[in-house]
């Protein structure tokens, strides 16, 4: 989908990456309040960007991680999602309430092109 292509979730790569993002988040949820420095360091490693204000509180699930680019003072409550199959981009002061869910993977709408893929 970045390439403007349809999406295909099954490719080995893509398997690989999302399982890592996946494990990252699992990591996070296990993290104590006041493991600040262990989450701002997975953080670091599960987004793109990921300002040095980000906070987060988990639980959180993400596709990829890779896709995602967050400025500075961005805060997640508990319960979000954000499908990064494109790019997600968050800037500065973005404030996210309770299980807010972001959504960019989307297949065909025409039910025989989605047959066909697959």
């Amino acid at each position: 989908m970045l390439a403007g292509e349809l999406y295909r979730d099954t490719g080995t790569v893509l398997c690989a990456v999302r399982e890592e993002a996946r494990d990252l988040c699992w990591e996070l949820k296990a993290t104590k309040e006041f493991d600040r420095i262990v989450r701002r360091e997975l953080l670091a490693r599960l987004f793109a960007q990921c300002g040095e204000t980000v906070c987060m509180q988990p639980p959180f699930y993400c596709d990829y991680g890779s896709n995602i680019h967050m400025s500075e003072r961005v805060f997640f409550n508990f319960n979000c999602v954000v499908l990064d199959v494109c790019k997600v981009t968050i800037g500065d002061c973005t404030l996210f309430g309770p299980a807010v869910q972001i959504y960019t993977p989307m297949h065909p709408m025409n039910a025989e092109l989605r047959r066909m893929q697959e």
